[in-house]
């Protein structure tokens, strides 16, 4: 494990120094940076981002592997896949928290590149990350989804806590003034409406035929099978495919099919107590309901 700026991430994909690199990157007015919490629909982002700026065409998507079209800033692997891009405009991808890289987007040219925020209901969040850490070889494995959720909600993982990342990065004090925010619940019940909502931030307006075929190429059934995008090209010492699916379900809600009442429960006390001074307002179950008469 690397410890840096007070959160913990694997070691092996981060060391002292690709951290430091990151959080003193010099971005350029163009960039985009898509920032999340792991398991909140980041690779679903990166999809939809490559589809826009192709315009829908899914060469791209097709041919070079997600970490290589919008890589993680804070990577060990960073610096030489940046060196080797010649793309415009450059997409990156994070999970670091607001307080590491926040000062360098506060000023231009950083306060002005392009950042999506992407959240997803934490419950799902969970369930998907419990799931990961069985198939990543670089983070621990748990020996119960209760264990796991006790360490969750108490910020005990790589990456910090779920709590202290969301609400660093949409607090309209500290966030950066043209983060957008999506939710990967709006990205499940309403695809074409969030590529368009995405598209017209980027200031790439798509026209219809475009947008479906972003939509085809960046559903989860596409993504599924797409080797460039499910993770299936890493190596077995990374990622053990015979553990579970990197993209394993892709549904709205599947916590409950995972939380017993009891754990249910007790995270809602958490989340009120921790999400309790949070102007978000969260809408992960409305959004679910279907419309009414």
């Amino acid at each position: 494990m690397e410890s840096f700026g007070g959160v913990l991430f694997p070691g092996g994909l981060h060391t002292q120094e690709s951290l430091k690199l990151a959080v003193d990157f010099p971005f350029q007015e163009t960039d985009v940076l898509i920032v999340s919490y792991p398991k909140s629909g980041t690779t679903w982002m990166q999809e939809i981002i490559t589809l826009i700026l192709g315009r829908g065409d899914p060469h791209l998507s097709h041919t070079v592997p997600n970490w290589a079209r919008a890589p993680w800033l804070e990577h060990h692997y960073f610096a030489e896949l940046q060196e080797a891009s010649s793309s415009q405009p450059r997409v990156f991808t994070t999970h670091l928290p607001n307080h590491l890289l926040v000062p360098a987007l506060q000023e231009p040219p950083g306060s002005n590149v392009k950042v999506i925020y992407v959240s997803r209901n934490p419950k799902d969040v969970a369930v998907s990350f419990y799931h990961f850490h069985k198939l990543a070889a670089f983070l621990p494995e748990f020996s119960t989804f209760e264990e796991f959720l006790h360490h969750f909600l108490d910020g005990r993982l790589c990456y910090g806590s779920w709590f202290d990342h969301i609400k660093g990065w949409t607090d309209q004090r500290r966030a950066p003034s043209n983060l957008l925010h999506v939710t990967y619940e709006e990205m499940s019940l309403d695809l074409s409406g969030t590529i368009q909502k995405v598209s017209s931030y980027l200031r790439r307006p798509l026209v219809e035929d475009e947008v479906n075929s972003c939509v085809k190429h960046c559903s989860f059934s596409s993504m599924k099978v797409n080797k460039m995008v499910n993770y299936s090209l890493v190596a077995k010492d990374i990622m053990d495919h015979s553990k579970g699916s990197f993209m394993r379900k892709g549904k709205v809600g599947d916590w409950k099919t995972m939380f017993t009442e009891e754990q249910d429960e007790y995270f809602n006390s958490v989340f009120k107590s921790k999400m309790d001074d949070c102007a978000l307002d969260f809408v992960w179950e409305e959004q679910q309901k279907p419309p009414q008469d």
